[in-house]
């Protein structure tokens, strides 16, 4: 069986980790060759990323990419539209069983269309997903992807739920019936595995960070950073907050061009480069408590056992708010410096969880990968 996986960002990169190892294993204990599954990575080139080098793939143990398709830096339009004429290409030419998409970037959409119009089955990990922002194209592509997936694989209950009230399962372009899967989250497969290897950031001596106390902070999100007011009541509050407690911002390159423009006196924020994964996930490990307007570092501060502050109006991990981890804040200067100050009061239910020893975690149990290789082995022995 060939499984063509396409990604087109890191992040992605990252995530497709965990099935690509559950791959491996389960090609390892095979006595019959007959049933190998074999992983074609075609990257769109979405995203470029400066830290995708060699070294990247080999420190994360990630295969590299067989196909590097160069499609980044365009409109949705013009980006969406090469991504799916280069996608089937690649297909016509590698002739898969599946096509594997991740999460809701274009990339994802390209492939789900390509897998659509040529009848191929198509796998979707992180289905079911809903922010119920039809503003975001994030939003858009997880949709109608979903609607053409021949396996939905979710990562948790609500998303799950999330479908059955929009009508799935449906019929597909290959003539099946949907199946929807809770397999858990790949994000914490990707967590567990990598915090053996997390190590500080290098341009942040350990000596710098008042022990455990620090805050975690990522911006990037252009809800925020093409937001002139959202971008300054945020860095204000930032600012408010640093003066009494550490904070910690690997600051991104899009942030870093809004805020040059803004001229904002930034003195009391520990501002850093841009780091990988593995210094992402010390800085998780070791912070007490998470700013972001990131959709994985939501779930990762929860993984970790951290309260999540964001700088959203909405999220897609609605079970985090529910259950008291996570605290919408918007750009609300006042609420953010408020919810920081007050955090005792705000996540009093998850400490609870915490000092009582009752966390469960709602993702899963770390092995989403080998969920989703035995579901799709699965799928294709039933027919």
């Amino acid at each position: 069986m060939k499984i063509l996986t396409i990604l087109g960002a890191r992040p992605q990169f990252i995530k497709a980790g965990a099935v690509s190892r559950a791959i491996k294993e389960y090609n390892e204990q095979l006595t019959n060759h007959k049933s190998l599954i074999t992983e074609i990575i075609v990257h769109t080139g979405q995203h470029y990323d400066a830290n995708m080098s060699d070294i990247f793939f080999e420190e994360m143990k990630i295969p590299k990419p067989d196909y590097y398709l160069g499609i980044g830096g365009k409109s949705h339009g013009a980006m969406t539209g090469q991504m799916i004429e280069k996608i089937e290409e690649v297909t016509l030419k590698e002739k898969p069983d599946w096509i594997m998409v991740y999460g809701d970037t274009n990339s994802t959409l390209a492939g789900a269309i390509v897998a659509s119009k040529l009848h191929i089955k198509l796998a979707h990990v992180e289905a079911g997903l809903r922010s119920f922002n039809m503003k975001m194209p994030e939003e858009v592509n997880r949709i109608l992807t979903d609607r053409v997936s021949d396996i939905l694989f979710c990562p948790t209950d609500t998303a799950v739920e999330n479908l059955k009230k929009e009508g799935f399962p449906f019929i597909t372009a290959s003539g099946n019936k949907q199946r929807i899967v809770n397999v858990g989250d790949v994000m914490l497969d990707v967590a567990l595995y990598y915090k053996q290897f997390a190590k500080p950031p290098n341009h942040l001596p350990i000596h710098s960070l008042t022990h455990s106390s620090f805050i975690l902070c990522t911006i990037h999100r252009a809800e925020n950073t093409d937001n002139p007011e959202r971008l300054k009541n945020i860095f204000e509050a930032l600012e408010k907050i640093a003066k009494d407690t550490q904070i910690v911002l690997p600051l991104h390159p899009r942030t870093k061009q809004k805020l040059e423009k803004l001229s904002l006196p930034l003195n009391s924020i520990t501002i850093i480069d841009p780091i990988g994964y593995l210094e992402m996930i010390w800085l998780l490990d070791n912070c007490e408590l998470v700013i972001t307007d990131s959709g994985g570092l939501q779930k990762e501060a929860y993984f970790f056992k951290k309260p999540c502050i964001t700088l959203r109006d909405e999220t897609e991990w609605v079970e985090l708010v529910e259950i008291g981890a996570n605290v919408l804040v918007g750009a609300d200067k006042d609420k953010i410096v408020k919810v920081v100050n007050d955090s005792d009061r705000y996540f009093e239910k998850f400490y609870s969880q915490l000092s009582l020893n009752t966390f469960t975690n709602i993702y899963g149990d770390g092995k989403a990968g080998k969920l989703i290789c035995n579901y799709i082995q699965d799928r294709v022995s039933d027919e």
